[in-house]
């Protein structure tokens, strides 16, 4: 394979920016380069110094006046929810139980997984997002049927097979054993393999005995590289319910505690209505908490406050959560991230909007050496983005003085139209797998 050179103006952040004049906190050339050699990122920095330690015969791809920055990173999404995106008017456990439920219930069929794990893979691709933490269905074929789709991308993605043993229909319930068993040999098949990498999913509480709480615990021991992903504290009934099922818990978060979920790798989606004391927990053993604003406004379910968490030194990071969010587009999470912020008398600055999306995120999932950035040694995950895409877009710019403005107006006004190209491990992809879903459609 050739080598490859993206010229464009090359952003990357290197920390995460403390004020929207911070500088420091990122590197940017206006006449950049990333050079691509064996799906990793060999050198970046000034076009002319690095075409010159480029070999003769390496391919350009000029992308210039475009941004060039490292791929961007969704930590909570479900990939059977891919077609429930826009089921009107219910609240969580409503919408679970009339749209949801009766949705995932379609992946017992291998052919059907298959199709939809191609249509969500090539989805966000178009978008730029070049690695997600996903939830599969309760089916074993769910899971093959994303990984198999990933790696035939090339893609780093985390995936796994949600455990449900109660307050779900038949057809999706397994049993405590059942749901260990079929994780235990996901794992084996899929952890570690190429780029895939896998996160042990017990849904919620609502739908996991203390039966199956304790083979997830169980699964949590003997695969301490794997993540751990669930959801806690995004609907107030939710939360009502939960700890009702659990009465001995001190509060939601005490649920999981109790059965040994909370690492430093573990993913809780959510996590709105949160003590004090949660917060702190989570910061303790340093779980993450996952901000899904489109979805905590399309349900209804609440505003997430990110100022507490800064200061009870707890993580967090940004994600879409298809299909109760609404869009595959990071940007326009990051719109939406920013009016739930600002209803809550928060700020929330364009530079640490793209930093979140990036390498942010890559450091909560411990991949900041993989993914997120772009330096010499990072696999070439890469988009372009083009602030001009859209005709208002185009004329906003017209008046954009700074590299922060021009990027709120990305993460403002911008969508999937506005992603040029996406790279994955050096591979051209969007206008790939489009022209190829186009030529399929028309056969």
């Amino acid at each position: 394979m050739k080598d490859l050179l993206i010229r464009g103006r090359v952003l990357t952040f290197v920390e995460e920016p403390q004020g929207i004049d911070d500088t420091r906190s990122y590197l940017t050339v206006e006449d950049g380069a990333v050079l691509v050699r064996d799906g990793k990122i060999a050198g970046v920095g000034d076009y002319a110094d690095i075409r010159r330690t480029a070999g003769a015969d390496v391919t350009i791809a000029d992308h210039r006046p475009h941004l060039v920055l490292p791929g961007l990173i969704d930590t909570h999404l479900h990939f059977p929810q891919t077609q429930a995106i826009a089921s009107y008017g219910a609240q969580l456990l409503e919408w679970l139980n009339t749209y949801i439920f009766v949705e995932e219930q379609k992946f017992a069929a291998p052919d059907h997984a298959a199709f939809i794990a191609g249509r969500f893979m090539d989805e966000l691709l178009s978008n730029g997002t070049t690695t997600a933490v996903a939830y599969c269905s309760v089916h074993p074929q769910s899971v093959d049927a994303y990984f198999t789709a990933a790696e035939e991308r090339g893609m780093l993605m985390i995936g796994g097979k949600v455990m449900m043993d109660r307050n779900a229909p038949e057809a999706l319930r397994d049993t405590p054993q059942q749901g260990y068993d079929e994780t235990k040999r996901l794992i084996g098949k899929w952890h570690g393999r190429g780029r895939a990498h896998y996160v042990i999913s017990p849904r919620f509480a609502i739908t996991s005995t203390p039966g199956q709480m304790e083979m997830s615990r169980a699964l949590v021991a003997e695969h301490p590289h794997c993540y751990v992903q669930t959801h806690l504290s995004e609907n107030r009934d939710e939360i009502a319910f939960a700890t009702s099922l659990f009465p001995d818990a001190k509060d939601y978060t005490d649920i999981y505690a109790s059965f040994g979920l909370l690492t430093d790798r573990t993913l809780f989606g959510h996590c709105i209505y949160l003590s004090d004391r949660e917060i702190s927990v989570l910061a303790e053993t340093g779980a993450v908490g996952v901000f899904c604003p489109t979805s905590n406004l399309f349900l209804g379910s609440g505003l997430f406050d990110r100022d507490r968490f800064d200061r009870l030194g707890a993580r967090w990071s940004v994600a879409t959560d298809v299909g109760a969010g609404t869009s595959f587009s990071m940007l326009e999470t990051m719109a939406e991230a920013y009016k739930v912020l600002h209803l809550n008398g928060q700020r929330l600055s364009p530079l640490n909007s793209f930093y979140q999306m990036t390498l942010g995120n890559a450091r909560v999932l411990g991949l900041q050496d993989k993914i997120g950035s772009l330096h010499p040694g990072a696999d070439a995950d890469i988009v372009i983005l083009d602030s001009g895409a859209k005709p208002a877009m185009e004329l906003r710019m017209r008046t954009a003085t700074s590299l922060a403005e021009e990027l709120f107006i990305l993460q403002t006004m911008g969508d999937d139209r506005c992603v040029a190209e996406t790279y994955v491990a050096g591979k051209a992809m969007k206008g790939r797998r489009i022209a190829a879903r186009r030529e399929l459609e028309t056969a």
